[in-house]
C-alpha cells in the first residue's frame, strides 16, 4: 500500500511538473503561436497572402515602424518612455522634403540636416526629463505636440512635392521649383536585387543596434539604468548620460524613419507619420512579451511589427475597413501584455 501511495505521489509531481513545462512553453512562444495562427488562416481565407511577393509587401510595410520603433525600444530600456518618436518622424519628413522643393537644397543637406534635427528634439525631451525633472511620458508628450504643430507650420497643412503648386488660405499660391531627388526616392522606393532598399536599411539597423545593446558593456548599461536607476548609479555608472543617449537615439532612429517613410511616398504628407504612433507602441510593447523576456528588446520589436503587419495585411486583404483594425491592433497588445506579465509573475 505504502509503495502504491509513493509511486501515485511522484506520478502527481511528474504531471506537474508537465503542466508546468507546458504552461513555461506556451509562455515564451505564444508571440510565434499567434503569428503562426495568424499566418494559418489569411492563407486560408486569401490564397494570394501566402506568396514571397505579399511577404515583401509586409515587410517593405513595416519597415518605418521597425526603425522607429527599435528608437523606442533604446528609450524603453532606459526606462525612458519617448511618445514624440511618430511625430518627430513626420516633422523631419516635411524638413527633408521642403529643403530640396522649397530651397533646391542638394541631396545630402536633405538627408543630414532633417536627422540632425531628430537628434536635438530627442536631446530636447532628455533636457526636459533630467535638466527639469519632468515625467519622460509628459515631457514626450509636450515635444509632441510641438512636432506636430511645427510640421503643421513649416507645410502649411499641405503635402509637399515636386515643383509643387498649392493655394494657401490667405497666402495666394506657393510655387516651389525645386524637385525630390531620384536618389532620395530610392531610399524608399529603389530594390538591390529582389530586395526592397527598405527592408535592408531596417535589417541592417535592427542588427547592430540588436549587437549594441546586448553584446557589448555600454549597450547593457541602458538596460542596467532601466532595471534600477539607484543601484546602477551606486555602481558608478551615469545615469543621466544613458537616459540622454536613450532619447537622443529615439530622435535619431525617428528622423531616418522619417526620411525613408518621406522617400517611399515621394512627398511629404502632413502627418503621415504621426499616425503610426499606435503601431511603433504597439511593435515595442507587444515585443516585450516575445520569448517571455519581460523587457524590451530590439528582435521582439521586429516581431512586433512582423505580427502587427501580418494582421493589418491580411485583414485588407479580406476587406475589413481600416477604421476597425485597430480593434485587432489593441487586441494583440492586450495579449501580448498579459503574456508579459505572467512571464514576470512567474519569474
Amino acid at each position: 500500500m505504502r509503495e502504491e501511495k509513493k509511486g501515485s505521489g511522484a506520478s502527481k509531481i511528474n504531471n506537474q511538473a508537465k503542466v508546468g513545462t507546458l504552461s513555461e512553453v506556451i509562455t515564451k512562444y505564444s508571440i510565434f503561436i499567434a503569428l503562426a495562427i495568424l499566418v494559418a488562416f489569411f492563407s486560408w481565407t486569401a490564397p494570394a497572402f501566402f506568396s514571397g511577393e505579399n511577404l515583401i509587401n509586409i515587410l517593405r510595410a513595416i519597415a518605418v515602424t521597425t526603425i522607429i520603433g527599435i528608437g523606442l525600444t533604446i528609450a524603453l530600456s532606459a526606462e525612458a518612455i519617448d511618445l514624440s518618436v511618430a511625430n518627430v518622424a513626420g516633422f523631419v519628413g516635411a524638413i527633408s522634403a521642403g529643403l530640396m522643393v522649397y530651397h533646391e537644397a542638394p541631396l545630402w543637406v536633405a538627408l543630414l540636416l532633417p536627422i540632425c534635427v531628430g537628434g536635438l528634439l530627442g536631446a530636447f525631451v532628455a533636457f526636459l526629463a533630467i535638466k527639469m525633472n519632468i515625467d519622460d511620458l509628459l515631457a514626450s508628450l509636450a515635444v509632441l505636440f510641438v512636432a506636430q504643430g511645427l510640421e503643421l507650420t513649416y507645410t502649411n497643412g499641405l503635402v509637399i512635392y515636386s515643383k509643387m503648386l498649392q493655394t494657401v488660405p490667405g497666402k495666394g499660391y506657393i510655387a516651389a521649383p525645386g524637385v525630390i531627388h531620384e536618389s532620395y526616392i530610392y531610399l524608399g522606393q529603389g530594390f538591390i536585387g529582389p530586395i526592397p532598399v527598405p527592408i535592408i536599411i531596417m535589417g541592417m539597423i535592427l542588427l547592430i543596434t540588436h549587437f549594441y545593446l546586448n553584446n557589448t558593456i555600454y549597450g547593457r548599461f541602458f538596460y542596467a539604468t532601466g532595471d534600477n536607476r539607484e543601484a546602477t548609479r551606486l555602481a558608478g555608472i551615469q545615469i543621466n548620460r544613458y537616459r540622454f543617449l536613450a532619447h537622443f537615439l529615439a530622435g535619431i532612429y525617428s528622423a531616418i524613419g522619417g526620411v525613408i517613410l518621406t522617400a517611399r511616398l515621394a512627398s511629404a504628407q502632413t502627418l503621415a507619420a504621426g499616425g503610426l504612433l499606435l503601431d511603433v507602441m504597439g511593435a515595442a510593447f507587444i515585443g516585450v512579451a516575445v520569448f517571455a523576456q519581460g523587457k524590451p528588446n530590439i528582435l521582439g520589436t521586429f516581431v512586433g511589427a512582423v505580427l502587427m503587419g501580418v494582421m493589418v495585411n491580411g485583414l485588407t486583404m479580406l476587406h475589413v475597413p481600416y477604421t476597425t483594425q485597430d480593434v485587432f491592433k489593441g487586441l494583440a497588445l492586450i495579449g501580448a501584455l498579459c503574456v508579459s506579465q505572467l512571464s514576470v509573475a512567474k519569474s
